[in-house]
């Protein structure tokens, strides 16, 4: 009964959309392609029979079908991009006695000429916005904004959203995930979304200074303040930042001291620079991060519990990369084309074997070490398709999966000296080479060789 309901459904759908000029795709409400017209076929240079069943995203590329299907949101003449070129298009969420069936897109192109010079046009435009785009980010320092946060998660496009709604506001952001979830992303989509964008974006790692050093670097110093001090002084990160946003990573690891003086700084707005004889006004917004339990280190009197209800007005719990499965198939695509672009290589494709394994993988190291490994591989393999022996040797699956013991920084060991031996192989140990081809600084890769007896 329920296959004759399909055949149908699907007569209709070819009665109605069969011989028009646009392309057209029905998905259900997994996601997976229910219907395509000859049209898209045709233009995608598919056949229906075998894309009958399959997720949407491993056959059309860019498409939001699938955030359509689970926000139940239409998304009308969006820009999508296609096989080089760019697409305006519609997509319809469906209902059947107000439940979710899954969704209709529509690619629009008649004329193809017309097409053809309305395309260039638009990749002229969007050249001349990543230009300006570029320059933005050499004034204010942030890189990244929610475009280059790529998930199909609802947990996370609910975060995306949040950020939408807050973003504009001067309220304090906390950003809460275990590390390598991308809390520095978040951290410069909320500076690109706000009344701050055109200000400065900076970026203090508090787990990175040291304790000493801490006070000077946050809050500047003036000539003579201490030996050694520079001649002229120095500003703080929060002068710098003055106007803008102030991004404190991994704030879990700052000291009770400085803590006293950051509540000082965000109760009255000034700070005092080491040496100085009055207050300086400052102006920043407060962004911060951590992966551990703040909760717990008040507790433990290692966090003081009047700084942490100042930067937790907002709370954004980042998800890890275990529990949205969804999205290793979707970052390993975006990721491997990162990578290719980087290195120049052609590496198409993961084998079927590899995007099992990554499935059940457990990923301590989150995005970070599924980007390690992708680029570590992409280095090993000699042909377009990385397979399980191009992979580091801790994703083996005659190994567990998650060994007993293993920490990210092992992890992330593991990798890079594996890409770093390839990259000397391949280049005849010419260092030089090397560096080029792995994407770093000469003096990197030496230290780096050093660090790993190669």
């Amino acid at each position: 009964m329920l296959s004759m309901l399909e055949g149908y459904r699907n007569n209709v759908l070819e009665t109605l959309f069969g011989n028009v000029e646009h392309c057209i795709v029905v998905v259900d409400c997994d996601g997976n392609i229910s219907y395509m017209n000859e049209s898209y076929c045709h233009f995608l240079e598919v056949d229906l029979e075998l894309v009958t069943g399959l997720h949407v995203t491993e056959v059309i590329e860019n498409t939001r079908m699938h955030h359509v299907v689970d926000s139940g949101k239409e998304e009308m003449a969006d820009l999508q991009q296609i096989r080089g070129d760019y697409m305006v298009a519609h997509r319809i969420p469906l209902w059947e006695n107000g439940e979710l069936i899954g969704a209709l897109g529509m690619v629009l192109f008649r004329d193809t000429d017309e097409w053809k010079i309305m395309n260039s046009h638009i990749k002229d435009l969007l050249l001349e916005l990543e230009t300006y785009r570029n320059q933005m980010q050499q004034q204010n320092g942030a890189k990244y904004s929610l475009h280059d946060i790529i998930t199909s998660s609802p947990d996370v496009l609910q975060l995306k959203e949040k950020i939408r709604k807050t973003a504009h506001s001067n309220v304090s952001v906390l950003l809460r995930g275990e590390s390598g979830t991308g809390k520095e992303l978040f951290a410069h989509s909320i500076h690109h979304l706000s009344e701050r964008s055109t200000k400065p974006f900076v970026k203090v790692n508090c787990a990175a200074i040291p304790e000493h050093l801490i006070e000077a670097e946050l809050f500047g110093y003036q000539e003579g303040a201490f030996t050694g001090a520079k001649k002229g002084g120095k500003p703080g990160k929060f002068q710098l930042a003055h106007g803008g946003t102030l991004f404190l990573d991994e704030i879990g690891d700052m000291p009770l001291q400085a803590q006293v003086k950051i509540l000082r700084a965000l109760q009255e707005g000034e700070v005092e620079a080491v040496g100085a004889n009055h207050p300086q006004e400052v102006d920043v917004r407060i962004v911060a991060a951590t992966n551990q339990s703040l909760e717990a280190m008040i507790q433990e009197q290692r966090f003081r519990e009047d700084l942490f209800y100042r930067i937790n007005v907002v709370q954004m719990d980042i998800p890890p990369l275990r529990d949205r499965k969804d999205d290793i198939k979707i970052l390993s695509k975006y990721l491997l084309e990162k990578v290719n672009e980087c290195t120049g290589k052609r590496v198409s494709e993961l084998s079927p074997t590899v995007k099992a394994l990554f499935q059940k993988y457990h990923w301590l190291g989150n995005v970070r070490e599924l980007e390690n490994v992708i680029e570590s591989a992409v280095h090993m393999t000699d042909s377009e398709t990385i397979v399980v022996e191009d992979l580091p040797p801790h994703l083996s699956p005659e190994k567990k999966v998650v060994e007993e013991g293993s920490s990210l920084k092992r992890i992330v060991e593991q990798t890079e000296k594996h890409a770093i031996e390839k990259a000397l192989k391949e280049t005849d140990g010419d260092k030089s080479a090397a560096a080029t081809q792995l994407g770093i600084g000469k003096s990197s890769l030496y230290e780096k060789v050093k660090k790993y007896s190669l």
